[in-house]
């Protein structure tokens, strides 16, 4: 096992219809209003930005986000990953009943010195830290998707 990858993988059932949903993320500047853990985000152009992240655990994470996929008819936004943390990030949003469900699937390969050293003690509790930002994102859209 290779302990600096990661495979996180969510599920977002949300009230409101798909493309609501899509235009909501597919506008990662405005996620900080709305997803307290994602600190900072800088546009660099229209497909590249730095992310700055930071959830229960002391420490940021900073990446490039750059767009490889943006595809509205099929509800699928995808984007490389590169800094503190390398790989990939896809959301899928479908519909699901009344509302939507939004899937969010990620591979990571760590790259920040601390977070390896730590990789083999501390994986559970990153883990967990993952776990913890995802609910507070997925509480967090559905609000800003009320108040829109």
């Amino acid at each position: 096992m290779e302990w600096t990858r990661y495979r996180f993988h969510s599920r977002w059932a949300l009230s409101a219809p798909p493309a609501a949903v899509y235009a909501a993320l597919e506008r990662p500047e405005e996620y900080p209003r709305w997803w307290r853990h994602v600190r900072e985000v800088t546009r660099l152009d229209d497909t590249t930005g730095v992310v700055r992240v930071r959830s229960l655990l002391p420490y940021d994470l900073t990446f490039t986000v750059r767009e490889v996929r943006r595809d509205p008819a099929a509800g699928i936004l995808e984007v490389a990953l590169s800094g503190d943390v390398d790989g990939w990030a896809r959301w899928t949003v479908t519909a699901a009943g009344p509302g939507s469900l939004a899937r969010y699937d990620q591979a990571v390969d760590v790259h920040k010195p601390l977070l390896r050293r730590l990789a083999v003690p501390a994986r559970p509790a990153f883990r967990a830290n993952h776990r913890l930002m995802m609910r507070a994102g997925r509480r967090g859209l559905r609000a800003y998707l009320e108040a829109v």
